[in-house]
């Protein structure tokens, strides 16, 4: 089980948007807050990162930026994720106006929006959008990265990503619909991944998803969620004992290896409710739970509400997937 991919698969509540800007300066974007996490990718030329509380470019957590903080400047091939879809700005200088950029909203037979606007200055190009994501139960991966994260454009694999997206939107050849969206999807866990491995001391979920004894334990837990797991199994995967896999795993994920494995699992009970018509019964079977009433205390406990009710209110706001 990839534990990266299961995660954003279960945040998702549907497909991305985004759409291809080219300004020429004197330019300056402001983008309103939205729902998931915005992305915004350099493919040419150059631009600053502008936003209210000044925190821009901050690398992790504990680097946070002040409120005086400095704007970003952005190079070519330059990412940058913003985790919660914060409003900021984007401008050829950052000291200029900014004009409001419209929510995106994107449209069946436009899989890819278009923003021009002229000047006499230099020339960017940029990929602007954001990825659909769950706000009820931001998974503790997500948690962990900055409210920013900027990758400069020499990240290998990351790098390939972006040159294709730029291609595919200059050159304008067959296919260009189905492939740009796709790369888009496929930019997202090429960005974690990136910001997982690029960490000099990896600590938390960075280290987590690598961890030889941790990252079989969630591999484990999220293949499996349904088993009745015990910490003494959840440690023989790595080959650790309870006592040193328990301090490892709590330190590393940030909750013990059993109040994972129930979060998790009330984590797809959530998902499955949403999205699919499967019997309560189903439900509690899949996240490892034998009577209803048991997986309906569970469940009440973690949303506040019971399942019944949980369906009746959110039923639909997730990406539709099959029962099966």
């Amino acid at each position: 089980m990839d534990v990266l991919a299961d995660v954003l698969a279960a945040m998702r509540t549907g497909g991305s948007v985004s759409a291809r800007a080219e300004v020429r300066a004197p330019w300056g974007l402001r983008f309103p807050a939205t729902e998931g996490a915005a992305f915004h990718v350099v493919l040419r030329g150059t631009c600053w990162l502008v936003t209210p509380d000044g925190a821009n470019g901050a690398n992790g957590p504990e680097e946070a930026a002040g409120p005086a903080a400095a704007p970003l400047a952005l190079a070519p091939g330059d990412v940058l994720l913003l985790r919660d879809g914060r409003a900021h700005g984007l401008a050829h200088d950052p000291a200029g106006p900014l004009t409001e950029v419209a929510p995106a909203r994107q449209e069946p037979s436009a899989p890819i929006g278009h923003l021009e606007i002229d000047g006499p200055g230099p020339r960017t190009v940029l990929l602007c959008g954001a990825y659909q994501l769950s706000r009820s139960r931001v998974h503790p991966l997500m948690r962990a990265l900055p409210d920013i994260l900027h990758l400069p454009g020499r990240h290998g694999a990351l790098h390939s990503i972006t040159e294709l997206l730029g291609a595919e939107l200059d050159e304008r050849r067959p296919g260009r619909d189905g492939i740009v969206p796709a790369l888009v999807d496929a930019m997202l866990p090429y960005v974690l991944r990136a910001w997982a491995g690029g960490r000099q001391e990896p600590a938390g979920w960075a280290a987590a998803l690598t961890d030889p004894a941790v990252g079989r334990a969630l591999e484990a837990i999220h293949a499996e969620p349904a088993r009745t797991w015990t910490v003494e199994d959840l440690g023989a995967c790595g080959g650790l004992s309870r006592s040193v896999f328990a301090q490892r795993f709590t330190a590393l994920v940030g909750s013990s290896p059993l109040a994972y494995l129930t979060w998790w699992r009330m984590t797809i009970a959530g998902r499955l409710l949403r999205d699919s018509d499967a019997p309560l019964g189903t439900v509690a079977q899949r996240v490892g739970y034998r009577s209803e009433f048991a997986f309906a205390k569970a469940f009440k406990r973690e949303y506040g509400t019971a399942p019944g009710r949980y369906r009746r209110e959110h039923a639909g706001r997730g990406t539709p997937r099959p029962t099966t």
